[in-house]
Protein backbone atom coordinates (compact mmCIF):
# COMPACT_ATOMS: atom_id res chain seq x y z
CA UNK A 1 0.00 0.00 0.00
CA UNK A 2 1.33 3.42 -0.97
CA UNK A 3 1.87 5.74 2.00
CA UNK A 4 0.70 9.39 1.79
CA UNK A 5 2.33 12.26 3.62
CA UNK A 6 0.90 15.47 4.99
CA UNK A 7 2.52 17.28 2.10
CA UNK A 8 0.76 15.33 -0.66
CA UNK A 9 -1.74 17.36 -2.65
CA UNK A 10 -2.83 15.04 -5.41
CA UNK A 11 -5.66 17.34 -6.38
CA UNK A 12 -3.26 19.81 -7.92
CA UNK A 13 -1.27 17.26 -9.88
CA UNK A 14 -4.27 16.70 -12.15
CA UNK A 15 -5.19 19.52 -14.57
CA UNK A 16 -8.28 21.50 -13.67
CA UNK A 17 -10.04 20.50 -16.90
CA UNK A 18 -9.75 16.83 -15.93
CA UNK A 19 -10.72 17.36 -12.26
CA UNK A 20 -14.02 19.03 -13.07
CA UNK A 21 -14.90 17.06 -16.20
CA UNK A 22 -18.72 16.82 -16.44
CA UNK A 23 -20.27 13.40 -15.82
CA UNK A 24 -23.80 14.17 -17.02
CA UNK A 25 -25.57 15.99 -19.82
CA UNK A 26 -26.91 18.46 -17.28
CA UNK A 27 -23.36 19.53 -16.38
CA UNK A 28 -22.17 19.67 -20.00
CA UNK A 29 -21.75 23.19 -21.35
CA UNK A 30 -22.35 24.17 -24.98
CA UNK A 31 -23.36 22.28 -28.15
CA UNK A 32 -27.02 23.13 -27.70
CA UNK A 33 -27.59 22.55 -31.42
CA UNK A 34 -26.95 18.85 -30.67
CA UNK A 35 -27.87 18.47 -27.00
CA UNK A 36 -30.66 20.98 -26.48
CA UNK A 37 -34.18 19.73 -25.68
CA UNK A 38 -35.51 17.67 -28.57
CA UNK A 39 -32.23 17.73 -30.54
CA UNK A 40 -31.16 14.58 -32.32
CA UNK A 41 -28.08 13.58 -30.33
CA UNK A 42 -29.79 14.20 -27.00
CA UNK A 43 -32.72 12.01 -28.05
CA UNK A 44 -30.39 9.22 -29.16
CA UNK A 45 -28.62 9.33 -25.80
CA UNK A 46 -31.79 9.50 -23.72
CA UNK A 47 -33.44 6.67 -25.67
CA UNK A 48 -30.24 4.60 -25.52
CA UNK A 49 -30.13 4.29 -29.32
CA UNK A 50 -26.47 5.13 -29.70
CA UNK A 51 -24.67 3.82 -32.77
CA UNK A 52 -21.16 4.48 -34.07
CA UNK A 53 -20.46 8.15 -34.73
CA UNK A 54 -17.82 10.72 -35.48
CA UNK A 55 -17.45 13.95 -33.49
CA UNK A 56 -15.92 16.62 -35.71
CA UNK A 57 -14.89 19.91 -34.16
CA UNK A 58 -12.03 22.13 -33.00
CA UNK A 59 -9.97 21.33 -29.87
CA UNK A 60 -11.46 21.80 -26.43
CA UNK A 61 -15.17 21.66 -27.30
CA UNK A 62 -16.01 18.53 -25.31
CA UNK A 63 -15.59 15.60 -27.70
CA UNK A 64 -13.92 13.32 -25.13
CA UNK A 65 -16.20 14.47 -22.31
CA UNK A 66 -19.33 13.84 -24.35
CA UNK A 67 -18.16 10.34 -25.28
CA UNK A 68 -17.55 9.57 -21.60
CA UNK A 69 -21.01 10.85 -20.66
CA UNK A 70 -22.59 8.68 -23.37
CA UNK A 71 -20.75 5.62 -22.08
CA UNK A 72 -21.97 6.26 -18.55
CA UNK A 73 -25.53 6.95 -19.67
CA UNK A 74 -25.72 3.80 -21.79
CA UNK A 75 -23.97 1.62 -19.20
CA UNK A 76 -21.29 0.52 -21.65
CA UNK A 77 -17.66 -0.29 -20.97
CA UNK A 78 -15.70 2.84 -21.90
CA UNK A 79 -12.28 2.53 -23.54
CA UNK A 80 -10.36 5.71 -24.32
CA UNK A 81 -8.05 5.03 -27.24
CA UNK A 82 -5.53 7.46 -28.73
CA UNK A 83 -4.54 7.33 -32.38
CA UNK A 84 -1.30 9.08 -31.49
CA UNK A 85 0.11 6.29 -29.32
CA UNK A 86 -1.62 3.17 -30.67
CA UNK A 87 -1.12 0.89 -33.65
CA UNK A 88 -2.60 -2.25 -35.21
CA UNK A 89 -1.46 -4.49 -32.34
CA UNK A 90 -3.20 -2.32 -29.74
CA UNK A 91 -6.34 -2.17 -31.90
CA UNK A 92 -6.51 -5.97 -32.13
CA UNK A 93 -6.04 -6.34 -28.37
CA UNK A 94 -8.86 -3.92 -27.62
CA UNK A 95 -11.12 -5.55 -30.23
CA UNK A 96 -10.48 -8.95 -28.71
CA UNK A 97 -11.55 -7.71 -25.26
CA UNK A 98 -14.61 -6.02 -26.76
CA UNK A 99 -15.63 -9.22 -28.56
CA UNK A 100 -15.31 -11.16 -25.32
CA UNK A 101 -17.50 -8.58 -23.55
CA UNK A 102 -20.10 -8.84 -26.33
CA UNK A 103 -20.39 -12.59 -25.80
CA UNK A 104 -21.09 -11.86 -22.13
CA UNK A 105 -23.83 -9.39 -23.06
CA UNK A 106 -21.85 -6.25 -22.32
CA UNK A 107 -21.45 -3.33 -24.70
CA UNK A 108 -18.16 -1.57 -25.30
CA UNK A 109 -17.94 2.07 -26.30
CA UNK A 110 -14.57 2.70 -27.89
CA UNK A 111 -13.58 6.36 -28.05
CA UNK A 112 -10.78 7.01 -30.56
CA UNK A 113 -9.25 10.44 -30.15
CA UNK A 114 -7.72 12.01 -33.27
CA UNK A 115 -8.99 9.18 -35.45
CA UNK A 116 -7.72 11.03 -38.53
CA UNK A 117 -4.18 10.12 -37.48
CA UNK A 118 -4.84 6.43 -38.17
CA UNK A 119 -3.85 5.28 -41.64
CA UNK A 120 -6.20 3.33 -43.93
CA UNK A 121 -5.13 -0.10 -42.69
CA UNK A 122 -5.61 0.92 -39.06
CA UNK A 123 -9.04 2.39 -39.74
CA UNK A 124 -10.02 -0.73 -41.70
CA UNK A 125 -9.22 -2.83 -38.62
CA UNK A 126 -12.29 -1.36 -36.88
CA UNK A 127 -14.71 -2.22 -39.67
CA UNK A 128 -15.63 -5.87 -38.92
CA UNK A 129 -16.14 -5.11 -35.22
CA UNK A 130 -18.34 -2.10 -35.94
CA UNK A 131 -20.40 -4.14 -38.42
CA UNK A 132 -21.12 -7.02 -36.04
CA UNK A 133 -21.70 -4.76 -33.05
CA UNK A 134 -18.70 -5.73 -30.94
CA UNK A 135 -18.06 -2.03 -30.37
CA UNK A 136 -19.80 1.30 -30.56
CA UNK A 137 -17.16 3.47 -32.14
CA UNK A 138 -16.97 7.18 -31.37
CA UNK A 139 -14.18 8.86 -33.27
CA UNK A 140 -13.07 12.41 -32.56
CA UNK A 141 -11.32 14.54 -35.15
CA UNK A 142 -10.40 18.14 -35.74
CA UNK A 143 -10.10 17.42 -39.48
CA UNK A 144 -12.84 17.11 -42.07
CA UNK A 145 -13.87 13.42 -41.87
CA UNK A 146 -14.83 13.47 -45.55
CA UNK A 147 -11.11 13.58 -46.32
CA UNK A 148 -9.53 11.92 -43.27
CA UNK A 149 -11.79 8.95 -42.47
CA UNK A 150 -12.12 5.99 -44.84
CA UNK A 151 -15.35 6.03 -46.84
CA UNK A 152 -16.22 2.50 -45.68
CA UNK A 153 -15.88 3.41 -42.01
CA UNK A 154 -17.49 6.84 -42.46
CA UNK A 155 -20.55 5.27 -44.10
CA UNK A 156 -21.17 3.27 -40.93
CA UNK A 157 -20.98 6.30 -38.63
CA UNK A 158 -23.13 9.35 -38.05
CA UNK A 159 -21.18 12.59 -38.15
CA UNK A 160 -21.95 15.26 -35.54
CA UNK A 161 -20.31 18.66 -35.89
CA UNK A 162 -19.30 20.25 -32.59
CA UNK A 163 -18.82 24.01 -32.62
CA UNK A 164 -16.31 26.25 -30.85
CA UNK A 165 -17.80 27.37 -27.54
CA UNK A 166 -19.28 30.84 -27.22
CA UNK A 167 -17.75 33.36 -24.82
CA UNK A 168 -20.82 33.06 -22.56
CA UNK A 169 -20.43 29.27 -22.47
CA UNK A 170 -16.80 29.58 -21.45
CA UNK A 171 -17.63 32.20 -18.82
CA UNK A 172 -20.22 29.80 -17.38
CA UNK A 173 -17.62 27.03 -17.34
CA UNK A 174 -15.13 29.27 -15.52
CA UNK A 175 -17.70 30.18 -12.86
CA UNK A 176 -18.48 26.48 -12.37
CA UNK A 177 -14.77 25.81 -11.82
CA UNK A 178 -14.59 28.52 -9.17
CA UNK A 179 -17.32 26.82 -7.11
CA UNK A 180 -16.67 23.16 -7.98
CA UNK A 181 -15.42 21.00 -5.05
CA UNK A 182 -12.64 19.65 -7.27
CA UNK A 183 -11.93 23.14 -8.57
CA UNK A 184 -11.43 26.26 -6.45
CA UNK A 185 -14.32 25.98 -4.01
CA UNK A 186 -13.30 27.15 -0.55
CA UNK A 187 -10.28 29.12 -1.79
CA UNK A 188 -12.23 32.38 -2.00
CA UNK A 189 -10.85 33.38 -5.39
CA UNK A 190 -11.54 37.07 -5.95
CA UNK A 191 -11.99 37.58 -9.67
CA UNK A 192 -14.22 40.10 -11.42
CA UNK A 193 -16.81 39.43 -14.10
CA UNK A 194 -14.68 41.49 -16.48
CA UNK A 195 -11.64 39.31 -15.83
CA UNK A 196 -13.72 36.17 -16.39
CA UNK A 197 -14.91 37.59 -19.71
CA UNK A 198 -11.30 38.33 -20.71
CA UNK A 199 -10.26 34.73 -20.05
CA UNK A 200 -13.29 33.45 -21.95
CA UNK A 201 -12.53 35.67 -24.94
CA UNK A 202 -8.86 34.72 -24.88
CA UNK A 203 -9.70 30.99 -24.98
CA UNK A 204 -11.06 31.37 -28.51
CA UNK A 205 -13.80 28.75 -28.11
CA UNK A 206 -11.57 26.18 -26.36
CA UNK A 207 -12.75 25.04 -22.91
CA UNK A 208 -9.43 23.43 -22.10
CA UNK A 209 -7.58 26.68 -22.81
CA UNK A 210 -10.06 28.60 -20.67
CA UNK A 211 -9.64 26.30 -17.68
CA UNK A 212 -5.86 26.04 -18.05
CA UNK A 213 -5.67 29.84 -18.16
CA UNK A 214 -7.91 30.14 -15.10
CA UNK A 215 -5.69 27.68 -13.23
CA UNK A 216 -2.60 29.68 -14.18
CA UNK A 217 -4.24 32.94 -13.10
CA UNK A 218 -5.33 31.55 -9.73
CA UNK A 219 -1.94 29.92 -9.12
CA UNK A 220 -0.28 33.31 -9.58
CA UNK A 221 -2.94 35.29 -7.71
CA UNK A 222 -2.03 37.57 -4.86
CA UNK A 223 -2.56 35.80 -1.53
CA UNK A 224 -4.21 37.87 1.19
CA UNK A 225 -6.19 37.34 4.37
CA UNK A 226 -9.37 37.57 2.30
CA UNK A 227 -8.30 34.87 -0.17
CA UNK A 228 -6.77 34.75 -3.65
CA UNK A 229 -6.88 38.11 -5.43
CA UNK A 230 -6.57 38.00 -9.23
CA UNK A 231 -4.94 41.23 -10.36
CA UNK A 232 -5.13 42.75 -13.83
CA UNK A 233 -1.34 42.57 -14.04
CA UNK A 234 -1.27 38.80 -13.48
CA UNK A 235 -4.17 38.33 -15.88
CA UNK A 236 -2.47 40.32 -18.65
CA UNK A 237 0.68 38.22 -18.29
CA UNK A 238 -1.31 34.99 -18.58
CA UNK A 239 -3.22 36.06 -21.69
CA UNK A 240 -0.44 37.94 -23.43
CA UNK A 241 -0.72 35.92 -26.63
CA UNK A 242 -3.79 34.25 -28.09
CA UNK A 243 -3.35 30.86 -29.68
CA UNK A 244 -5.38 31.01 -32.87
CA UNK A 245 -6.87 27.84 -34.32
CA UNK A 246 -4.71 27.17 -37.35
CA UNK A 247 -3.19 24.01 -38.72
CA UNK A 248 -0.97 24.75 -41.69
CA UNK A 249 -1.56 21.25 -43.05
CA UNK A 250 -5.15 20.82 -42.04
CA UNK A 251 -8.63 21.94 -43.03
CA UNK A 252 -8.42 25.34 -41.34
CA UNK A 253 -5.49 26.16 -43.60
CA UNK A 254 -7.71 25.69 -46.65
CA UNK A 255 -10.68 27.41 -45.01
CA UNK A 256 -8.66 30.57 -44.40
CA UNK A 257 -7.02 30.76 -47.82
CA UNK A 258 -10.47 30.20 -49.32
CA UNK A 259 -11.83 33.07 -47.21
CA UNK A 260 -8.98 35.34 -48.37
CA UNK A 261 -9.47 34.44 -52.03
CA UNK A 262 -13.23 34.90 -51.97
CA UNK A 263 -13.03 38.18 -50.04
CA UNK A 264 -10.68 39.62 -52.69
CA UNK A 265 -12.95 38.29 -55.45
CA UNK A 266 -15.85 40.07 -53.77
CA UNK A 267 -13.81 43.33 -53.72
CA UNK A 268 -13.82 43.47 -49.89
CA UNK A 269 -10.36 44.71 -48.81
CA UNK A 270 -11.22 44.78 -45.09
CA UNK A 271 -12.27 41.11 -44.98
CA UNK A 272 -9.33 40.14 -47.18
CA UNK A 273 -6.86 41.89 -44.85
CA UNK A 274 -8.44 40.18 -41.84
CA UNK A 275 -8.08 36.67 -43.28
CA UNK A 276 -4.54 37.42 -44.44
CA UNK A 277 -3.58 38.56 -40.93
CA UNK A 278 -5.25 35.50 -39.41
CA UNK A 279 -3.02 33.30 -41.55
CA UNK A 280 0.14 35.21 -40.69
CA UNK A 281 -0.68 35.24 -36.97
CA UNK A 282 -1.22 31.47 -37.14
CA UNK A 283 2.30 31.02 -38.50
CA UNK A 284 1.59 30.68 -42.21
CA UNK A 285 4.54 31.09 -44.58
CA UNK A 286 4.13 34.54 -46.22
CA UNK A 287 5.50 33.09 -49.46
CA UNK A 288 2.56 30.69 -49.60
CA UNK A 289 0.13 33.61 -49.34
CA UNK A 290 2.10 35.51 -51.98
CA UNK A 291 1.92 32.55 -54.36
CA UNK A 292 -1.85 32.42 -53.94
CA UNK A 293 -2.02 36.15 -54.73
CA UNK A 294 -0.11 35.54 -57.97
CA UNK A 295 -2.64 32.91 -58.93
CA UNK A 296 -5.53 35.25 -58.06
CA UNK A 297 -4.06 38.06 -60.17
CA UNK A 298 -4.58 36.05 -63.36
CA UNK A 299 -7.54 33.89 -62.34
CA UNK A 300 -9.79 36.66 -61.02
CA UNK A 301 -8.38 39.93 -62.37
CA UNK A 302 -6.66 38.86 -65.57
CA UNK A 303 -6.83 41.21 -68.56
CA UNK A 304 -9.08 43.63 -66.68
CA UNK A 305 -5.87 44.90 -65.07
CA UNK A 306 -2.70 43.19 -66.24
CA UNK A 307 -0.72 45.28 -63.76
CA UNK A 308 -2.22 43.11 -61.00
CA UNK A 309 0.12 40.26 -61.92
CA UNK A 310 3.14 42.55 -61.65
CA UNK A 311 2.00 43.76 -58.22
CA UNK A 312 1.50 40.20 -56.98
CA UNK A 313 4.89 39.04 -58.26
CA UNK A 314 6.55 42.09 -56.71
CA UNK A 315 4.89 41.25 -53.38
CA UNK A 316 6.29 37.71 -53.58
CA UNK A 317 9.78 39.09 -54.22
CA UNK A 318 9.46 41.55 -51.33
CA UNK A 319 8.42 38.71 -49.00
CA UNK A 320 11.39 36.67 -50.20
CA UNK A 321 13.80 39.56 -49.55
CA UNK A 322 12.46 40.68 -46.18
CA UNK A 323 10.53 37.84 -44.59
CA UNK A 324 8.30 38.28 -41.55
CA UNK A 325 7.37 40.52 -39.85
CA UNK A 326 8.37 43.31 -42.25
CA UNK A 327 6.80 41.81 -45.37
CA UNK A 328 3.25 41.94 -43.97
CA UNK A 329 2.82 45.44 -45.39
CA UNK A 330 3.82 44.25 -48.87
CA UNK A 331 1.27 41.45 -48.70
CA UNK A 332 -1.28 44.03 -47.56
CA UNK A 333 -0.37 46.20 -50.56
CA UNK A 334 -1.06 43.34 -52.95
CA UNK A 335 -4.21 42.15 -51.14
CA UNK A 336 -5.80 45.59 -51.23
CA UNK A 337 -4.74 46.17 -54.86
CA UNK A 338 -6.23 42.86 -55.96
CA UNK A 339 -9.40 43.46 -53.94
CA UNK A 340 -9.97 46.83 -55.59
CA UNK A 341 -8.94 45.85 -59.13
CA UNK A 342 -11.63 45.26 -61.78
CA UNK A 343 -12.44 41.57 -61.97
CA UNK A 344 -12.47 39.17 -64.91
CA UNK A 345 -12.28 35.39 -64.94
CA UNK A 346 -12.15 35.25 -68.74
CA UNK A 347 -8.58 33.89 -68.72
CA UNK A 348 -9.50 31.20 -66.21
CA UNK A 349 -12.58 30.02 -68.13
CA UNK A 350 -10.65 30.15 -71.41
CA UNK A 351 -7.85 27.91 -70.20
CA UNK A 352 -10.23 25.50 -68.42
CA UNK A 353 -12.32 25.06 -71.58
CA UNK A 354 -9.19 24.66 -73.66
CA UNK A 355 -7.76 22.05 -71.26
CA UNK A 356 -11.04 20.12 -71.53
CA UNK A 357 -10.73 19.92 -75.31
CA UNK A 358 -7.06 18.98 -75.13
CA UNK A 359 -7.78 16.25 -72.59
CA UNK A 360 -10.88 14.79 -74.22
CA UNK A 361 -10.12 15.37 -77.89
CA UNK A 362 -7.62 13.79 -80.24
CA UNK A 363 -4.04 15.01 -80.37
CA UNK A 364 -4.56 17.08 -83.50
CA UNK A 365 -1.52 17.53 -85.77
CA UNK A 366 -0.15 21.04 -86.25
CA UNK A 367 -1.53 22.44 -89.56
CA UNK A 368 1.08 22.47 -92.33
CA UNK A 369 0.95 26.25 -92.67
CA UNK A 370 2.14 26.64 -89.08
CA UNK A 371 5.11 24.28 -89.36
CA UNK A 372 8.65 25.41 -89.96
CA UNK A 373 10.53 23.92 -92.92
CA UNK A 374 14.25 24.16 -92.14
CA UNK A 375 15.16 21.18 -94.38
CA UNK A 376 14.53 20.20 -98.04
CA UNK A 377 12.57 17.14 -96.95
CA UNK A 378 10.23 19.27 -94.85
CA UNK A 379 9.67 21.63 -97.75
CA UNK A 380 8.93 18.68 -100.03
CA UNK A 381 6.37 17.53 -97.49
CA UNK A 382 4.78 21.00 -97.77
CA UNK A 383 5.70 22.15 -94.30
CA UNK A 384 5.00 25.88 -94.16
CA UNK A 385 2.90 25.88 -97.34
CA UNK A 386 0.28 28.67 -97.41
CA UNK A 387 1.80 30.38 -94.37
CA UNK A 388 0.85 34.07 -94.32
CA UNK A 389 3.26 36.52 -92.64
CA UNK A 390 1.16 39.10 -90.76
CA UNK A 391 3.89 41.77 -90.86
CA UNK A 392 3.70 41.84 -94.64
CA UNK A 393 0.16 43.22 -94.50
CA UNK A 394 -1.01 46.75 -93.81
CA UNK A 395 -3.41 45.59 -91.08
CA UNK A 396 -0.86 43.18 -89.57
CA UNK A 397 -3.55 40.53 -89.96
CA UNK A 398 -4.17 37.50 -92.19
CA UNK A 399 -7.07 35.12 -92.74
CA UNK A 400 -4.89 32.09 -92.01
CA UNK A 401 -6.51 29.46 -89.76
CA UNK A 402 -4.28 28.65 -86.77
CA UNK A 403 -6.41 26.00 -85.06
CA UNK A 404 -6.57 22.38 -86.20
CA UNK A 405 -9.26 21.77 -88.81
CA UNK A 406 -11.55 19.95 -86.35
CA UNK A 407 -11.50 22.95 -84.00
CA UNK A 408 -11.66 25.70 -86.59
CA UNK A 409 -13.74 28.63 -85.32
CA UNK A 410 -13.68 27.51 -81.68
CA UNK A 411 -13.71 30.42 -79.21
CA UNK A 412 -12.14 29.99 -75.79
CA UNK A 413 -11.44 33.56 -74.74
CA UNK A 414 -14.50 35.73 -74.14
CA UNK A 415 -13.28 39.12 -72.88
CA UNK A 416 -15.46 41.07 -70.48
CA UNK A 417 -16.25 44.78 -70.26
CA UNK A 418 -14.31 45.15 -67.00
CA UNK A 419 -11.40 47.59 -66.73
CA UNK A 420 -8.73 47.39 -69.40
CA UNK A 421 -10.29 44.23 -70.80
CA UNK A 422 -12.98 46.35 -72.42
CA UNK A 423 -10.29 47.68 -74.80
CA UNK A 424 -9.16 44.12 -75.49
CA UNK A 425 -12.75 43.16 -76.27
CA UNK A 426 -13.09 46.01 -78.75
CA UNK A 427 -9.81 45.10 -80.44
CA UNK A 428 -10.77 41.42 -80.71
CA UNK A 429 -14.13 42.38 -82.20
CA UNK A 430 -12.38 44.53 -84.80
CA UNK A 431 -10.10 41.62 -85.77
CA UNK A 432 -13.02 39.21 -86.14
CA UNK A 433 -15.01 41.68 -88.23
CA UNK A 434 -12.00 42.25 -90.53
CA UNK A 435 -11.60 38.51 -91.04
CA UNK A 436 -15.29 38.15 -91.87
CA UNK A 437 -15.08 40.95 -94.43
CA UNK A 438 -11.99 39.50 -96.06
CA UNK A 439 -13.28 35.95 -96.28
Amino acid sequence: MEQLTLFDDRKHTVPLASRIRPVSLEEFVGQQHLLGPGKMLRQLIEKDQISSMIFWGPPGVGKTTLASIIAGRTKANFINFSAVTSGIREIKEVMSRAEESRRMGERTLLFVDEIHRFNKAQQDAFLPFVEKGSIILIGATTENPSFEVNAALLSRCRVFVLKALEVDDLAKLIRQALTHPAGFAGQNVQITDGQIQQIAAFANGDARTALNTLEMVVTNAKISAEGMLVTDEVLSQCISRKSLLYDKNGEEHYNLISALHKSMRNSDPDAALYWMCRMLEGGEDPLYIARRLIRFASEDVGMADSQALSVAVAAYQACHFLGMPECDVHLSHAVVYLSMAPKSNALYTAVENCKRDVKNGQAEPVPLQLRNAPTRLMKDLEYGKDYEYAHDTEEKLTRMECLPESLAGTVYYHPTDQGDEAKVKDRLQEIKEWKRRET
